[in-house]
């Protein structure tokens, strides 16, 4: 892998937590500042396409994604994006060429103490190097086609379909 694009979308990976009511904003990508701290051996470029919760992702949104990595000279892209809806651009996603896409997110955000965020970035960063062309969900440690795989809300988990 010579360059990896990085598209992050928003998503609970990102969010910044202001109360007990669990007022939220999406904050700036943490992607980049932890692949920074743990002097990862690679070229990356983060691309902040959009600040949303996944829920708000639109198929317009998912067709930006598209038109962004189709027209990329890179052959790799992760993806950050709120668990919610990953399954669902991920599907949108299937069928771009010679490229390997994996989405990736958290269950809770990335500057909480106990987070499976960077656990999360770890394993895609290693399935976007072996796994060969193609779109792939990663989540809870496994690595998923986005045609058997599910988020079971009430289990906080991934799971197959």
């Amino acid at each position: 892998m010579k360059n990896l694009k990085i598209i992050t979308t928003g998503g609970t990976i990102d969010k910044l937590y202001f109360d007990d009511l669990s007022d939220y904003q999406i904050g700036k990508p943490i992607i980049g500042e932890l692949l920074n701290t743990y002097h990862v051996g690679f070229d990356f470029e983060v691309v902040p396409l959009m600040k949303k919760d996944s829920i708000y992702i639109t198929d317009e949104d998912r067709e930006l994604i598209r038109q962004v990595i189709a027209k990329s000279d890179e052959q790799h892209f992760l993806i950050t994006h709120g668990t919610d809806t990953m399954v669902d651009t991920a599907r949108f996603l299937h069928g771009i060429e010679d490229k390997t896409i994996v989405l990736t997110g958290a269950l809770t955000p990335a500057r909480f103490n106990a987070t499976d965020a960077i656990f999360n970035i770890g394993c895609a960063v290693a399935a976007v190097q072996t796994k060969p062309p193609g779109v792939w969900v990663i989540m809870n440690g496994l690595v998923w086609d986005p045609e058997h795989v599910r988020k079971n809300r009430k289990a906080n988990r991934f799971e197959e379909v």
